[in-house]
């Protein structure tokens, strides 16, 4: 078989810049605490395990004071640097500066929609890291949407600011979009920004193409990975002979019965090495 790896596929640049950073400071320090899993990809964060990288949990942060903590690149709550302040901990920010920017679009947006007794929206996935750091960023309350059916939610007599979370489908941030404005009082009173990261969003007509050009497609990203759900569902589109794997352990000679041609590809968490070792895996296999 042919087995081609995408080379648009891999580390973002806000993942890239995480990685090195707790690479940097591994090295320095031999240990450094990241506060959730650095990346959304088990077999990454094990690596890096090794290295000496711990992940614990917000309630673990009263016993780090003195020690380093990484903040990665899904961000946080300014809760989370008020707590650190006070316990001594010193916190290694690798917050990706599109993230970053979102963060004070909601301040902003907030702001606009405290003057006109309007609410703000977010599409993104519940209890996914970086929507939690945006939520936080103000006391006043933001609705998270991840379907149409979520809409019934919001307030349709009042002005509506919405934004994304920045791994999420251009298309769905348009559907709904489109959708709220048919269903408000005033169509102009719904503000829509569209922050979906475009070094992501330009994946996905990329991986349609991709995906089309093999018999068989496998996808390689972890379990956790709100991207990799996105990305994964535009290759099975594309090809219905697409597989999903966080390894190539998972691999099953069936899905190769009589493919001529393998593309490997993955999300913005999936490392290069991994996804090289997959296609390893891919070209012993026989069909």
């Amino acid at each position: 078989m042919r087995v081609e790896i995408d080379s648009h596929s891999g580390f973002c640049f806000g993942v890239v810049r995480a990685i090195s950073r707790a690479e940097e400071a591994l090295q320095e320090q031999g240990e450094v605490f990241s506060l959730g899993d650095i990346v959304h990809n088990r077999v990454e964060v094990q690596r890096l395990e090794r290295l000496g990288m711990h992940t614990v949990t917000h309630d673990q942060m009263p016993e780090l004071g003195g020690r380093s903590l990484f903040i990665r690149a899904h961000g946080e709550p300014p809760s989370t640097y008020r707590l650190a302040e006070e316990l001594g901990i010193e916190l290694i920010d690798a917050t990706c500066p599109v993230v970053a920017k979102l963060q004070r679009r909601v301040v902003e947006a907030h702001e606009k929609m405290r003057q006109v007794g309007g609410q703000v929206v977010i599409l993104g996935k519940r209890g996914h890291a970086e929507v939690i750091g945006l939520t936080g960023q103000v006391e006043a309350p933001t609705l998270v949407v991840e379907t149409e059916e979520d809409l019934d939610q919001i307030d349709f007599t009042r002005p509506i600011y919405f934004l994304s979370q920045t791994t999420q489908s251009i298309s769905l941030f348009q559907h709904l979009c489109d959708r709220m404005r048919s269903r408000a009082t005033d169509p102009a009173q719904v503000f829509a920004h569209d922050t979906i990261c475009r070094q992501v969003s330009n994946r996905e007509s990329h991986l349609e193409e991709f995906a089309g050009r093999f018999d068989v497609i496998i996808f390689v990203c972890g379990r956790k990975s709100s991207n990799g759900r996105v990305l994964f569902e535009v290759c099975r589109r594309a090809n219905p002979r697409s597989y999903n794997v966080e390894e190539a352990s998972e691999l099953r000679p069936e899905w190769f019965e009589g493919a001529e041609s393998v593309g490997i590809c993955g999300a913005t968490s999936t490392p290069k090495w991994l996804m090289q070792e997959v296609a390893d895996a891919v070209a012993g296999q026989k069909p």
